[in-house]
């Protein structure tokens, strides 16, 4: 198995005698030096390996330039010579976005594990996996073959008529795939897969992860909670704004015991200018009692993938106008600006006469103007406000635009005139209190029991609150990504707004809950937004799965109750898995005697499964696209198949 890569490059490093000393250890100072002054024999020495090649050097037109700075920054780094995993895994984060804390001129949050990365592959909501934490300076080979797009199996086609035999893939004209997918597996690892194929196509993404309660199903490294939690979404925000467009949003929905950090990661991974809002969302209405406070609503914290992007407007369903013309209703907003911050001082072009026909009402009342003095016309300037003389919200080119038509006069009680515009729009903009009943908690839950005859999920999330949100972040057609799908809310929400949708969830309850519930929608279910969209049925999905690989053996270690039933299991990983690369893979009889024997201890079972994990490779808990074509993983002909569709040329590149 190949070392980690700080080791081969000390190792690599140490065949050239300038940099070691008489003991045979590596100087730093000397192999930076040679740096500087790049030495050909060490450019050599360095292109020899082909990955120490790829993260040193830069290759433009078939030539590689040796990146001094990035050789440098790494060589100089305090912990490259203190190699011990152990040792560096306790330390804060080293920098951030390669910036040493004190030269970034903004907050930033740091944590145990910050640099690293948590997989994360929970898959039962009771369980409580330690993981393992894979450091991004010390451990970049294996944070990249984690990372690596993943084999895709188990594929069907959902539609009106049932399961379907999946035999293509759909994709746009301008070769986009055009489907609408459930994903079972790793949300992490999933997200890297589809980095290939909706890179930058994204228009919206939702989730509700785990909000780290100690009574949700974070159950992760419990001595780190709180910092693994921060890894776990800092891991996952990092590929999320990959996906998104460069108009794409994100909502992620949270309570108070992570939302002031979260704030300031997410400030972080995508930038604190693109923030939009933290919005409070009422859930329940009776509220649950936290040390005296009733405490009613969860946060939605909102961000655009780049700064200036616009959430839409609601629609105002049967909004009642106070008048009518031939073009349909419409209310009156006054033309003066209020605001007396906007005034004659620092706004003269906006303030000009207007002259009113006090003889000439049309069917509403309203009066014919001018810009132009006219006989028996009265002049109407914006009033004073405090003593300031104010200005108009229009300057003279629009007004004259829109003069008699959206512009007209209206007598006022006291015989004077104003300046009023006709007011059409049905749309508004959504507040920051998202205060509807029907965003509570329980009408998710009333809808859930209406599908499957009982209570199968905690805490679902309203369709009607999730509907809203698609609406705001995303058009019909657009697609839309939701990598914690719980219930699948945010699928079911999507499919009847008619937005593509990708939906991952890893837990394995994916086929029994979301996956039917889909099943429901297309069926033409009529409950959640059905009727208000009304919903009649219709379209498909395709589920599939990140194919197994230790994985499969992960979950039969904590599915074994006995010691016997995990000595078996041992046998099997021993003689079947990919064992981490210090692992001998022979299981001497003593070392058997010893296992059972923890295993009759306080714990024991749970000790026992925690030790064989450890020697599973977490970097084959599913098997690689790059390992398509190997034997040993067994991929079906007809999986092969989809693969090539799904990936496109990225399987060529894989």
């Amino acid at each position: 198995m190949p070392k980690h890569f700080h080791d081969k490059l000390i190792t690599l490093l140490k065949t050239d005698s300038r940099f070691i000393d008489d003991e045979g250890e590596l100087v730093e100072a000397a192999v930076i030096d040679r740096a500087w002054q790049i030495d050909r024999a060490l450019v050599r020495l360095l292109l020899r390996e082909p990955d120490i090649k790829a993260k040193f050097f830069d290759e433009i037109e078939g030539h590689y330039i040796f990146n001094t700075n990035s050789f440098i920054d790494y060589i100089s780094d305090k912990n490259f010579l203190a190699n011990s995993y152990t040792r560096f895994r306790n330390k804060i984060g080293l920098n951030i976005e390669d910036k040493f804390l004190p030269e970034r001129g903004e907050v930033s949050l740091v944590w145990p594990y910050k640099d690293c990365v948590l997989e994360g592959g929970q898959t039962q909501e009771e369980e409580k996996r330690k993981e393992i934490f894979f450091n991004e300076i010390l451990a970049q080979d294996e944070i990249d073959r984690l990372f690596d797009p993943k084999v895709l199996t188990g594929w069907k086609r959902y539609t009106v008529d049932g399961e379907q035999k999946l035999t293509k893939i759909k994709r746009d004209d301008s070769g986009v795939i055009r489907e609408n997918l459930l994903i079972k597996g790793n949300n992490l690892l999933a997200l890297h897969t589809l980095k290939t194929q909706f890179r930058g196509k994204v228009k919206l993404i939702y989730i509700d992860p785990p909000y780290n309660t100690g009574s949700d199903s974070f159950g992760y490294n419990d001595s780190f909670n709180h910092s693994s939690w921060l890894t776990f979404m800092k891991n996952r925000m990092e590929v999320a704004r990959e996906l998104l467009r460069d108009d794409g949003v994100i909502f992620v929905q949270c309570d108070d015991n992570e939302q002031a950090y979260l704030k300031v990661l997410m400030d972080e991974v995508f930038g604190h200018g693109n923030f939009v809002s933290n919005s409070a969302v009422v859930i329940n209405r009776g509220g649950r009692d936290y040390g005296g406070i009733a405490r009613l609503h969860e946060y939605l914290l909102i961000y655009s993938r780049e700064q200036g992007t616009a959430l839409n407007q609601i629609a105002e369903k049967n909004k009642k106008f106070d008048y009518k013309d031939d073009f349909g209703g419409f209310n009156l907003m006054e033309l003066r600006n209020r605001n007396i911050r906007f005034n004659v001082k620092n706004r003269p072009n906006l303030c000009y006469p207007f002259y009113v026909n006090p003889t000439d009402a049309d069917a509403s009342g309203l009066l014919e103007i001018s810009l132009e003095k006219k006989e028996g016309f009265v002049e109407v300037m914006p009033l004073k406000s405090q003593g300031v003389q104010t200005v108009w919200r229009w300057g003279k080119e629009k007004t004259h635009a829109h003069l008699n038509t959206t512009i007209k006069g209206k007598a006022k009680r006291d015989g004077s005139y104003m300046i009023v515009q006709k007011y059409r729009k049905s749309t508004k903009r959504q507040r920051s209190i998202w205060d509807e009943k029907e965003f509570i908690n329980e009408r998710g839950t009333e809808h859930i029991k209406a599908l499957f005859a009982q209570k199968v999920f905690d805490y679902p999330k309203s369709e009607h609150l999730i509907s809203r949100i698609i609406e705001l972040g995303s058009a019909v057609g657009d697609i839309v990504l939701d990598f914690h799908l719980g219930s699948g809310t945010t699928a079911s929400a999507a499919h009847k707004l008619r937005r593509q949708y990708i939906a991952i969830e890893q837990m394995d309850y994916t086929q029994n809950i979301p996956a039917k519930r889909l099943k429901k929608v297309i069926a033409g279910e009529q409950h959640g937004i059905s009727q208000s969209v009304n919903w009649q049925g219709g379209g498909d999905f395709i589920y599939c799965e990140l194919m197994p690989y230790n994985q499969a053996f992960m979950d039969k270690i904590q599915a074994s109750q006995s010691s016997e039933a995990l000595v078996a299991r041992w046998r099997d990983i021993a003689e079947n898995s990919f064992l981490n690369w210090y692992v001998n893979a022979e299981i001497p009889e003593d070392a058997i005697a010893d296992f059972i024997e923890i295993g009759q201890g306080e714990n024991g079972l749970e000790k026992q499964k925690k030790l064989l994990a450890d020697l599973l490779d977490k970097n084959q808990l599913y098997v690689n696209l790059s390992e398509i074509e190997d034997e040993d993983f067994g991929v079906s002909a007809e999986d092969k198949a989809l693969n090539r569709a799904f990936y496109g040329n990225g399987l060529d590149d894989a």
